[in-house]
């Protein structure tokens, strides 16, 4: 591995290869190993440890970790939202953001501020790379992570009417350079759009500001990331500032987040494939939104620190 990043690195909705075939002509679903999917049916008690749900998600732990973190979302990142109204109180959607930060901090912000403002659990779509580690992959379960897989994803939206989050830019958005920064990289193959349809549910986009400048990229080790078998090895301003404290403790950016309105696919759900062309341009729609979104933001923020 020589530290670069293609879409077949990020095992995600957008990015994995789709799954081909002669009777299967443009399935827009992906392929990922079996081992990513969680198949576990939701009335499975077996599987269940105390307040622990089918998903490994735990409301306690949840709330422990709400408690933690309140103090860093109303202090540290000062968040600030905007257009909360567009989140349904009820029913499922998928909420799609940009995503940035060497060690991303727009989304425990944003499942935070959904979940203390509207009482909704959250569920994030994220790599198995976070559920293959000892320890941290079962925390991650724990506090709403998921493995990024199309029938998890359509199971929580579909069958048990949840609010998802997903990053369609993968580790593209996280692992570019600051002098990159709200720059919003290609949203896949319009993964998260078919799921959406499939689903029967809204797309929720979502803009956030300040997660740029909380861990900056100056530049990235090719050799350490292929020394450790990950998609980047990011050196940051933290680090540079810090030092080996730097790689825990973001820098203190005022967060803003804006809730863009839903947008409803008028398809029949269920459908065992959709026009690409259609998906496609419903995915670039959704983020060419979300950029002008930032955009806006940008142009009226007075200062990184101060809003």
């Amino acid at each position: 591995m020589d530290g670069r990043t293609d879409d077949r690195d990020v095992k995600t909705l957008e990015t994995a290869e789709p799954l081909t075939g002669p009777d299967r002509p443009g399935l827009a679903l992906v392929a990922v190993p079996h081992e990513e999917r969680l198949d576990l049916e939701p009335a499975d008690e077996a599987i269940r440890r105390g307040d622990v749900d089918a998903w490994g998600r735990s409301e306690r732990v949840r709330s422990l970790a709400r408690s933690l973190y309140s103090p860093m979302y109303k202090y540290w990142f000062r968040v600030e939202w905007e257009g909360l109204e567009h989140i349904p109180r009820d029913g499922g959607a998928l909420c799609v953001s940009n995503h940035a930060g060497a060690i991303p901090s727009d989304a425990p912000a944003i499942m935070h501020g959904i979940e203390t403002e509207l009482g909704r659990p959250v569920y994030g779509l994220a790599e198995y790379l976070f559920r293959a580690m000892p320890v941290v992959g079962t925390l991650w379960s724990r506090v709403g992570g998921v493995p990024a897989h199309p029938d998890n994803a359509y199971r929580l939206l579909h069958d048990d009417r949840e609010l998802v989050l997903v990053f369609p830019e993968g580790t593209k958005g996280t692992g570019k350079h600051y002098r990159d920064r709200y720059r919003l990289r290609r949203f896949g193959r319009g993964g998260f759009v078919e799921i959406a349809m499939r689903s029967g549910v809204p797309v929720i986009p979502i803009a956030v500001v300040g997660a740029e400048e909380s861990m900056p990229i100056l530049f990235k080790s090719r050799r350490l990331a292929a020394l450790m078998n990950i998609p980047y090895f990011p050196i940051t301003a933290n680090t540079m500032l810090l030092g080996p404290a730097g790689l825990v403790t973001y820098l203190p950016a005022k967060f803003k987040i804006r809730v863009l309105p839903p947008v409803h696919f008028d398809v029949p759900s269920d459908q065992e494939r959709y026009p690409r062309a259609r998906v496609m341009e419903e995915a670039d729609r959704i983020r060419e939104q979300i950029q002008e979104a930032l955009y806006d933001m940008l142009r009226t923020r007075r200062n990184v620190w101060l809003g």
